[in-house]
This record gives structure tokens, sequence and C-alpha cells, in this order.
């Protein structure tokens, strides 16, 4: 929006930048085993605006286009691979089913564990807190404003239009268009105008290794989504996921989580060992904890609001967000300055989709 000369004004709840899902991931920028209704956003930002996205930004983002390898183990593991692979290949991504020999030969650090995984070579990885940062200062230096602490809490409608936000220290802001992409805090930002977007908050957690030496480029996940990670180029190992106990933690329901629960990293660190013998010694340096924001279907809202005037939504991308932030950047862009898209079109991500079927 800066770029074609709006005047744009970001509010952040935090003190620090992108302290949400935007910095707090495992940095994937994977098509493969997405949903169909978000693979055609993934695609186009592979092709068409990774691959330049440190250029645009003048700021290296760690982009790395090595593959992504999604690790099962018998055929249960298989069988959900295969469903994946075969629903992407219909819309043209090269994905392909692999045996435990042929992973194996693309990552020999696999363990003997792992019998199958799909491989799709068009997908990678990037640094998700140095991107944030990147748009963050591309964008001060064309003109948006950013306020930090201003956690908004309230939208104010006047004569039948959106035209402010409280924030929670009390300061109102004004805009001719109010966009709320605040995580699992849209929704009850969006309630104070009547609007509901169905939504969980599920926590997702990351740990970070010593420095190795180089092992592998690709980006790898699992079969059952709960295992993904990457080597970043300075040797370290990313790896995220979660446990399956998050809804057994006492205050779970009501912590908006930055930090790792006592359980999370030895069950992460199990699941690790069980793909990757070899880091049994290797040390842990830090975790990290995040919300995500887990929309009812599993796929985002992106769309303007019918009941609404002035009102923009982005929230509920289960995770995926990252790797088509780039795209839902632009269509927000289009949706905003121009009412619709023309980029690619936006339809499956109406706000109004839920309800009986």
């Amino acid at each position: 929006m800066a770029k074609r000369g709006a005047s744009v004004i970001v509010l952040e709840g935090s003190e620090i930048i992108g302290n949400g899902g935007s910095s707090r991931n495992g940095g994937g920028v994977r098509q493969s085993a997405r949903d169909l209704r978000e693979l055609p956003l993934a695609m186009y930002a592979v092709e068409h605006m990774w691959p330049t996205l440190s250029e645009e930004l003048d700021m290296d983002v760690e982009y790395f286009k090595k593959g992504n390898l999604r690790l099962g183990i018998g055929e249960k593991h298989r069988d959900i691979l295969q469903g994946l692979c075969d629903r992407c290949t219909t819309q043209g991504l090269d994905v392909r089913m692999l045996d435990g020999d042929d992973v194996r030969a693309i990552n020999p650090y696999l363990s003997e564990e792992v019998t199958c995984a799909s491989w799709c070579p068009t997908d990678g990885h990037a640094n998700p807190l140095k991107a944030t940062l990147a748009y963050y200062r591309a964008a001060r230096r064309l003109g948006a404003r950013f306020y930090t602490k201003e956690q908004a809490v309230e939208l104010v409608m006047e004569r039948g239009k959106l035209r402010y936000v409280k924030t929670a220290c009390g300061d109102v802001f004004e805009g001719e268009t109010i966009l709320v992409a605040a995580g699992y805090s849209s929704r009850e930002l969006l309630h104070t105008v009547g609007i509901d977007i169905p939504m969980n908050k599920a926590l997702l957690e990351c740990i970070v290794t010593e420095a190795e030496p180089p092992m592998f480029e690709q980006m790898l996940g699992a079969a059952m989504a709960d295992f993904y990670g990457h080597q970043t180029p300075h040797g370290s190992f990313v790896f995220g996921g979660h446990t399956g106990m998050e809804p057994y933690f006492g205050t779970y329901a009501n912590e908006d989580y930055s930090r790792s629960q006592a359980i999370s990293a030895p069950t992460a660190a199990r699941v690790i060992l069980q793909f990757f013998p070899r880091l049994k010694n290797t040390k842990l340096v830090r975790t990290w904890g995040g919300s995500m924001d887990e929309c009812a279907d599993k796929v985002p809202v992106i769309d303007r609001c019918d009941e609404v005037d002035g009102l923009a939504i982005a929230c509920g991308f289960t995770g995926h967000g990252f790797g088509i932030g780039p795209i839902t950047g632009l269509l927000l862009s289009e949706l905003v300055l121009d009412g619709k898209t023309s980029t690619l079109p936006i339809d499956a991500f109406r706000y109004n989709r839920f309800g009986s079927h």
C-alpha cells in the first residue's frame, strides 16, 4: 500500500514489531501439502515473489529454494502423503512420492525408520525474523508509520462507516479503511463491530540448536504435520511443531504464549531424534512459543466486509501464513486500494463462508 502512495499506519500491540506469527514461525516457504484453496497463492509467491524479495526489500531474508521432504514412517503415513500429493498434482505442482532409500539419497542423515516421503523440489524456507524486519524497514522507507505498544481493543463506527480504532492506552486512530490482521486477537477485535471469525488459539513452539557442520538444505516436515525444520546458513537447526498436549496446560486458554512450556522441548527432541539420531548430542540453545490463529476450516480469511463499510480482514492463517505472506500483502493492497484483487481471486477466503452445509 505504501508503494502505491497510500498513507499507512500500523498499530503493533507489542513493543517489538511483528512479535506474533510473523516472526514466531519455522520459516517454511511451502506449496506442498496445502489446502487446494491456498495452493494458488503459495505457487504464485514461490514463482514470482520470494526469489526477488531480498532485492526488493534491500535485505537478505535467507530464502532457499532447495525443496521440501515431508517424512513418513509406516503405511498410515504413506497413505496420508500420497493423498496430499495426489491433490496438489491436479493443480500442476511438481510433488511426488519417494520410498525410504530415495529419501535418504536426498538427505543421507535421516534415520532408517523413515520409510517414505513426499518431495517438492520447488519448496524452500526463509528466515522469518529477517523477513519481518526487512518488510518493516522497507515500509518505513516508503512512509508507513508504525506505533508500538498500541494494542487495538475496539473498532468504532461513525455514520454507518468504520472510522476509528481505540487502543488499550486510550489513543484513537482514524482511517479510511481499517485492516484487522492481528492473529487470534482479530476475533475479539472484530466482535466490537459484530463480526465473528471462527478461530481457536493453538500453541506452536520452536527450538534452536547450536551450530553444526552443514548437513542438508531442504525444508523438512512430517506426515502428521507435528514436526518441521531446517538448517540455517550458520549451522543451527530450527525445529518446530506441537506436542498434542497443549489443551492440558493449566492456563493454556488464558495466556498469549511467548515462551515454551516445560513439556514441549523434551517432546520435540524425542521426535527429532526419531528422524535424526545423529543429533543426539547436539545442545539446544533457545526455544520460543507463540499462539496460532487456527481457523475452523484451516484456511485464512482475506476479504472486505459487506456488513461493515471500511473494514478489511486478514486472519486465521492456521500456521501457514509465512510462505504466502508476500502474496497476501499484495492482494490486500489491491483489496484495500482498488476494492478488488487483480493478481489472483480470493473468493475462497470470504469472511462469511462459514455455516451449515
